[in-house]
């Protein structure tokens, strides 16, 4: 069924497919760039491009010279004149940096072009079903600011005011609006499925709302960890009570600023931060396990299994990561399951959601 401009009011199973597997191929490409992300931040690689050329960056150095030209700029910010310079950085250690940030910023544009066009394609046959144009056009806006804070992240590294890192908060702005977006692709395509089976959009439950903010709360901590560089703080050893549970044999952490007041600690001192990253992760697994039963409840066991599976893992890797001294592998392992987790989770709250009656008459 069409409304008179050519736009299908329901969808067709041939219209609604091609739409899901394409938004739930640029989930898993954002996946793959989040993961790429724990990379570049974990090799310190994320400030070895001084300059933001969204057409012509796409092309690394050719010549030996723009090599040197490349090296030129980089030499010229904290983070070389502070920590790689005295360290006696060469060009090729320098390669190796700009190679993982290079392949993090060309990774962001195949994204964008890998969501742009499908949807102009999907525009010009007019099968977007109605009342989809506008999330489309949402997500696609996020995608395009996920990039300038992408670059609004880099440039708080490449002042002389920055030390030798970014803005923990702005890294924060950066993997969160990351995965809002991945959760939207996700929610969007479940919906898409949903119709092909004649279903309404979904609308969240409170309890999804819960949910997704425990979530969200857990992710931003998780990322002033890493922005503050604060997982090493615990100690390491592999199966030591005094790295975890405890942190350098304690409970609560020695050392705490609270100069600036207790919210200020909690965004800015390393132990407090690490501190509720790590318990506020039971409070998270509480809620998703309550999830996990509603699920089941209402015979959505796959949902359930996938949310169980993501949680259990991301306990163990975090707790890995600690021990293991935040090992390379584990940390970015440990980024990547907690983008599968925000999936998991949007699926259960997806299929908690409240289905109610389309009024055509009223559709956008």
């Amino acid at each position: 069924m069409r409304v008179p401009d050519g736009r299908p009011l329901i969808g067709t199973s041939d219209d609604i497919a091609p739409m899901v597997r394409w938004l739930l191929f640029v989930a898993a490409l954002v996946v793959l760039i989040v993961a790429v992300g724990g990379i570049t931040r974990l090799t310190e690689s994320g400030l070895s491009i001084t300059q933001w050329k969204p057409i012509t960056g796409a092309i690394p150095p050719l010549s030996e010279a723009q090599w040197q030209a490349e090296f030129a700029g980089y030499k010229k910010i904290p983070q070389y004149l502070d920590v790689n310079g005295p360290a006696g950085m060469t060009l090729a250690q320098y390669k190796f940096i700009y190679f993982w940030e290079w392949t993090h910023r060309l990774l962001a544009r195949l994204i964008g072009i890998a969501f742009a066009l499908p949807l102009a394609w999907f525009w010009y046959k007019r099968t977007i079903p109605l009342g989809y144009k506008g999330r489309f056009l949402a997500l696609l806006a996020l995608g395009g600011l996920q990039g300038a804070i992408g670059w609004w992240m880099v440039s708080s590294g490449l002042t002389p005011e920055a030390a030798d890192r970014v803005s923990h908060y702005r890294l924060a702005a950066h993997l969160l609006v990351a995965l809002t977006t991945l959760g939207g692709l996700v929610w969007t395509a479940l919906d898409l499925k949903g119709l092909r089976r004649g279903e309404p959009a979904a609308r969240i439950t409170g309890f999804g709302i819960m949910a997704v903010a425990v979530l969200v709360f857990q992710l931003y901590m998780g990322a002033t960890v890493a922005g503050l560089r604060a997982g090493y703080v615990a100690g390491a050893g592999w199966f030591s009570m005094d790295a975890w549970p405890l942190m350098q044999g304690r409970f609560f952490p020695e050392g705490i600023d609270w100069s600036g007041g207790a919210f200020h600690a909690l965004s800015n001192d390393p132990y407090l931060t690490h501190f509720v990253h790590r318990w506020w992760a039971w409070v998270v697994v509480a809620v998703l396990i309550a999830m996990g039963r509603r699920l089941r409840a209402k015979r959505q066991r796959l949902a359930s299994v996938a949310i169980h599976s993501a949680f259990g893992t991301q306990v163990i890797l975090g707790i890995c990561t600690i021990w293991s001294g935040v090992t390379l592998w584990l940390a970015v392992a440990h980024q990547l399951c907690g983008a599968l987790l925000v999936a998991a989770t949007v699926w259960g709250a997806h299929a908690l959601a409240r289905r109610d009656p389309v009024n055509i008459l009223s559709a956008p």
